[in-house]
């Protein structure tokens, strides 16, 4: 057995820094623009074993065997998701099926506030509550670089719109491994953080328009925005609060669209915005060909239904997927679980992470069936077949598409490793004690703590699983809601969730932009840390402030 080392160093600050040293390097040359996302993945890898094996005293073995589960687990889930869901978008896209729903989406309305609205905040949000783990940005970004907006548009506006609807992602993932690990009802868990997001629920897409058309153009459409954030917004609070976090987001998803669309039949701006870039510097508008003028011609009822088939299909077994019922009798029956030699149970976490020595788990738990992936991989077949794809054009289509994603199932895989290795070896723990010192700030940096975990895991589930017990710990040391801090790490955490740089690999592959996830870095991280430090507020004014304490105590 080996114990976690959390101050190797014998000084705090210089343990942190230690520990911070993989993920800056990482992100250092990400941003740079100078060095691939692959390359800079497999540098810092490089780094964080060297990092844990000499400072942190991990034995060798262990740390390359955490790495190597690292690298099979980003292609299993992660990976296997990215690489489906762009082949069912290439399949749409072969089949005319594609055309057909921009012509759709454009009957709805040509304003790109307005599409973004539909499609990358509440259509985005509705597969964040099906299936989660990258797949909305996967299929935001794809359809909106099919609509014709820049690279950099596409793929930064759908990570941006991607916060709000993550903490109740894959019907309420990250909220039961929070209960896991916390011992808390996840009921109680889940109606804490919706008094919490649904403030950001409104907030977040005011946010995305002004970051797409800047201030006089978000202006131009505040009674959309507002029907859109407030139809999320209250679902959220009142499915969270009164029903159960399983379900928050499938049904705030489609209760916004709908509002959305119906407002739209009876309300217009003035003047439509027809530019598919950022208002302000945008260096991927360059890459765009000359787009089309969006055919707005009404579908027929056939075609309408044809457009929007393959997304029905979708939407139908993703949901099948996510319920309990059907991943426990595949797991049951399809699954293979693979215990780490020397690796699983041979590590423990100890005090103050954990109340008590703790071995940790290191499997590999091929659920094969019950992967989002596969679920992705099987509606995309199917609307294949119903829209005509012959097997033999459709085995062809799949292996041009493994050939476009493999550079970016590479990046994915070497980036989880990162994660994997730097949670085993205790690296990540490291990191959250050093917020955890903060004493009657830590509302606001225990929040600041979830956000450090979804952007080094790229897991709201994972941050919630690797920090919430030390937010439990930690609140009642300081005589703070445990409730309230563990819930605080999951809201705090939705924001990170755009720059993990797993979900900006996955959206520069949505998008075709390969090669510049530095650029998409730099564009979201700082709407990111901004966006974290507004729920930090939020957090310390329930923390102390009695009319928002009330919120807690309710």
């Amino acid at each position: 057995m080996w114990d976690q080392h959390y101050n190797p160093l014998g000084n705090a600050a210089l343990s942190t820094i230690a520990a911070a040293v993989p993920v800056v390097t990482l992100l250092v040359l990400i941003a740079s623009g100078r060095v691939k996302a692959h390359l800079a993945a497999i540098v810092a890898l490089v780094v964080a074993n060297i990092i844990t094996i000499v400072i942190f005293t991990m034995p060798a073995g262990m740390s390359i065997r955490a790495s190597l589960l690292g690298v099979v687990i980003g292609f299993f889930p992660i990976g296997w998701i990215v690489l489906n869901v762009i082949f069912l978008y290439r399949i749409t896209v072969e089949t005319g099926r594609f055309e057909l729903l921009q012509r759709a989406i454009g009957g709805v309305t040509t304003d790109r506030r307005l599409q973004l609205l539909l499609i990358a905040f509440a259509f985005g949000a509705f597969f964040e509550g099906a299936s989660g783990f990258g797949t909305p940005v996967a299929i935001t970004g794809a359809i909106l670089i099919g609509l014709g907006f820049s690279p950099l548009a596409a793929s930064g506006l759908s990570l941006i719109a991607n916060t709000a609807p993550v903490a109740y992602g894959a019907l309420g993932t990250p909220i039961q491994g929070l209960a896991t690990v916390t011992g808390l009802d996840p009921y109680v868990l889940g109606a804490m953080v919706g008094r919490q997001l649904p403030f950001f629920s409104l907030i977040v897409p005011f946010w995305l328009i002004w970051a797409f058309a800047g201030w006089r153009g978000m202006i131009a459409i505040w009674p959309a925005i507002l029907v859109t954030g407030v139809s999320f917004a209250v679902p959220q609070f009142v499915i969270s609060n009164f029903i159960n976090p399983w379900i928050v987001d499938i049904g705030a998803s489609l209760i916004s669209m709908g509002c959305l669309i119906l407002f739209l039949k009876v309300w217009q701006p003035r003047e439509l915005w027809l530019s598919p870039a950022l208002r302000s510097h945008d260096e991927s508008a360059a890459t765009m060909k000359a787009a089309r003028p969006l055919d707005t011609t009404k579908l027929s009822q056939a075609q309408l239904w044809s457009a929007l088939l393959p997304w029905i299909i979708v939407c139908i077994v993703m949901l099948i997927w996510g319920t309990g019922a059907f991943k426990g009798w595949a797991n049951a029956n399809f699954a293979w679980k693979f215990e780490v030699p020397e690796l699983h149970n041979m590590i423990n976490k100890v005090p103050p992470v954990a109340a008590k020595p703790t071995p940790e788990a290191a499997l590999f738990d091929f659920t094969y069936l019950s992967f989002t992936g596969t679920g992705m991989l099987i509606a995309a077949i199917i609307s294949g077949l119903l829209m005509g794809f012959s097997p033999v054009k459709m085995v062809a289509e799949y292996g041009r598409t493994i050939r476009l994603c493999a550079i970016s199932l590479i990046t994915i895989s070497a980036m989880l490793a990162i994660g994997t290795l730097t949670r085993l070896s205790g690296v990540d723990a490291t990191l959250g004690l050093a917020f955890a010192a903060t004493g009657v700030l830590y509302p606001f940096f225990g929040t600041l703590l979830g956000w450090l975990g979804v952007a080094l895991t790229g897991s709201d589930t994972s941050s919630n699983v690797l920090f919430g017990n030390l937010q439990r710990i930690t609140a009642e040391q300081l005589g703070l809601s445990p409730v309230l801090m563990a819930a605080a790490n999951s809201s705090g955490g939705v924001m990170g969730k755009m720059i993990d740089a797993q979900s900006i690999v996955v959206a520069s592959t949505a998008t075709n932009w390969y090669g510049h996830e530095g650029s998409i870095l730099r564009y979201v991280f700082l709407h990111s840390i901004v966006l974290a430090c507004l729920v930090g507020v939020l957090v310390t004014l329930q923390a102390y402030v009695s009319p928002f304490t009330m919120m807690v105590l309710k």
